[in-house]
C-alpha cells in the first residue's frame, strides 16, 4: 500500500504540470496538448519518485536516463524539468519562441535535464538500447526509460528495436507505451491497429504490464515490477486519456496539434484549480 501522502503529493505536482502544459502552449499559441497531457502523470512518478537524477549535475554518468521517444510532447517533459527545479517555471513561457531554448522538440544541447534530442517517431526506443547497452557494458546499474506513443509503435523500426532489447537481456531497460488510442488522424485501430499491443511486446520478449496511466499506485508498482525483472527488458501499457484534466479536450483527437484560444485557456485553467 503506498502512503496516502505522497500519492496526494503526486496528484498536486500533476496538476502543476498540467496547468504549466496549457501556460506553455496558449503562450506559444501552438504545440501538442492532448498527448502531453496524458503522459503527464507517469512523467510525474518517473521524476518524484522513481528516477536516480540530479538538478546539479544533469549529466551524471551515473543517472537514470528518459528519451521521450514522442518528441512533440516536449511541454510535458518541459513541465515536469521545472517543477523538478531544472530551471526556472517563468522560462515555460518562452515555450517555442524563436529566441528560446525551449523548441518544439527537446535538445539535450540546450536544456538542462533532456538526455536525448528526439522528435522524429520510431526512433527512442533504439536510442534507448544504445544506453541501456552502454550501461551494461560499463557495469552502471542506471535504469533508462523510453516513452513511445500509441501512434508512433507503427513505425517500424519500434518493433526492430524490440528485437534487439529482448536479444540483448536489456533488464535496465522500460519501455512506456502512452496508450491514449488517438493519433492525429483519430483512433489508432482506425488507422493502423496495433492491438493487442501488450501481446506483441510479451511475444518479442518482453515483461508486459497494462496499468491505467492515470492511477499513481498502479504507476509505482509496474516500475516496482520492472525493476524486480531479469533478464529481459519491460514494457509498460499505460492506457490514458488524451487531453486528460481538461473536458473538452479529453478524447478529442482534434486537440493533438493546436492551442487554445483565450476562453478555452480560461476554462482549462478553472478546471485545473479545483
Amino acid at each position: 500500500m503506498v502512503d496516502s501522502v505522497f500519492l496526494k503529493d503526486l496528484e498536486e505536482k500533476s496538476k502543476n504540470i498540467r496547468r504549466s502544459i496549457i501556460e506553455m502552449v496558449y503562450s506559444a499559441k501552438s504545440g501538442h496538448p492532448g498527448g502531453s497531457l496524458s503522459i503527464a502523470d507517469v512523467l510525474t512518478t518517473l521524476y518524484f519518485s522513481e528516477m536516480n537524477i540530479n538538478i546539479d549535475n544533469p549529466k551524471d554518468e551515473n543517472r537514470d536516463r528518459l528519451v521521450l521517444s514522442k518528441g512533440h510532447c516536449s511541454p510535458a517533459l518541459y513541465a515536469t524539468l521545472a517543477e523538478k527545479g531544472f530551471f526556472p517555471k517563468k522560462d515555460l513561457k518562452t515555450f517555442r519562441k524563436i529566441d528560446s531554448y525551449l523548441q518544439g522538440h527537446p535538445d539535450m544541447k540546450k536544456i538542462p535535464g533532456v538526455d536525448i534530442s528526439s522528435g522524429s517517431l520510431g526512433q527512442g526506443l533504439s536510442v534507448a538500447n544504445g544506453m541501456a547497452i552502454a550501461g551494461k557494458i560499463d557495469k552502471k546499474d542506471y535504469r533508462v526509460y523510453a516513452i513511445m506513443g500509441d501512434g508512433e509503435i507503427e513505425e517500424g523500426q519500434i518493433w526492430e528495436a524490440a528485437m534487439t532489447s529482448s536479444h540483448y537481456k536489456l533488464d535496465n531497460l522500460c519501455a512506456i507505451v502512452d496508450n491514449n488510442n488517438l493519433q492525429i488522424d483519430g483512433k489508432i485501430e482506425n488507422v493502423m491497429n496495433p492491438y493487442p499491443i501488450d501481446k506483441k511486446f510479451e511475444s518479442f520478449g518482453f515483461n508486459t504490464i497494462v496499468i491505467d496511466g492515470h492511477n499513481f499506485e498502479e504507476i509505482l508498482n509496474a516500475f516496482s515490477k520492472a525493476k524486480e525483472t531479469k533478464g529481459k527488458p519491460t514494457a509498460i501499457i499505460a492506457r490514458t486519456t488524451k487531453g486528460k484534466g481538461i473536458s473538452y479536450m479529453e478524447g478529442n483527437a482534434s486537440w493533438h496539434g493546436k492551442a487554445p484560444n483565450e476562453d478555452e485557456y480560461k476554462l482549462a485553467i478553472e478546471e485545473l484549480l479545483k
